[in-house]
């Protein structure tokens, strides 16, 4: 039985982007995936574009799962925002935390992705299937490998049904990420989140932002290639193909793709792997 995918987006900012998007969406949705994410900026400063990107997708017959954050925002505000989904036939999110936007000190009526959680399922019942995210490599924001993982079976507990990975390249950090959380009591799968190298020096930098370990070998490599352009896509291949093999083989239950809104390193992927149900 093929492993399970589903892709992230990030919400188009020009008409050439919303056009460029509903593409990769065809050509993505080629390989049936269970769903596809949108992303929500800080204090949901995308809102409005993250909801068209997601009727977008549902329009065009793919599952969608909008990201929600809940930082800075009102328990009113949140359950508008899931009404607004819910008559649209949307029945899956993906419940963040978040940031706030800066220049703001407050947190609003919710600290937590575990609060988010619970209030869903407090007000909405068991209406939608909600995805988390799960920090392998520890939250940047959090000093404490324990007190982290400790947050992540909150989330489970409050009601979340899986969780997605931040971006990693470490397959042992994964894999002792879930031995630790099963210890915890969850049960949930807990689902690894891939970033293709699209482009090596943007996500270098999204991997300082973050606390992610690009391992040494792998930057000696990529800085050695300089400006070509097709060593750096060869090898970026090989070595994210290399470590969603070691994933799938120690039964990771599917593969969530950060596209960064394209698709073709996300196929050539697929395509190694065998993934995806095209046909």
């Amino acid at each position: 039985m093929s492993t399970p995918v589903s892709f992230e987006f990030f919400p188009p900012n020009t008409p050439v982007g919303v056009e460029k998007l509903k593409t990769v969406v065809q050509e993505l949705g080629a390989l049936k995936p269970q769903y596809f994410s949108v992303t929500y900026g800080a204090g949901g400063s995308t809102r409005d574009k993250t909801l068209s990107a997601v009727m977008d997708i549902a329009s065009a017959g793919f599952n969608a799962a909008p990201h929600l954050s809940c930082v800075g925002s009102t328990r009113e505000n949140i359950a508008e925002i899931l009404a607004t989904y819910r008559e649209r036939g949307i029945s899956r999110v993906v419940a963040l935390r978040g940031d706030l936007p800066s220049g703001t000190a407050t947190a609003g009526e919710f600290r937590y992705a575990s609060e988010l959680v619970s209030f869903i399922r407090e007000t909405q019942g068991k209406d939608w299937h909600i995805e988390v995210a799960a920090y392998p490599e520890v939250h940047p924001q959090q000093r404490y490998a324990a007190r982290d993982l400790q947050h992540f079976a909150d989330k489970m507990k409050a009601g979340a049904d899986g969780a997605i990975t931040q971006f990693f390249f470490n397959p042992d950090a994964y894999f002792h990420f879930v031995d630790e959380a099963r210890r915890l009591g969850v049960t949930q799968p807990i689902v690894p989140g891939i970033m293709p190298f699209h482009n090596y020096g943007r996500i270098a930098q999204f991997a300082q932002r973050d606390g992610i370990e690009i391992p040494r070998w792998v930057q000696m490599k990529m800085e050695g290639f300089m400006d070509d352009a097709a060593s750096i896509r060869a090898f970026g291949l090989d070595v994210v193909t290399r470590l969603c093999e070691r994933l799938i083989a120690g039964g990771a239950p599917g593969v969530h793709f950060y596209t960064l809104n394209q698709s073709a390193l996300t196929l050539a992927l697929c395509e190694r792997l065998g993934l995806g149900n095209k046909g």
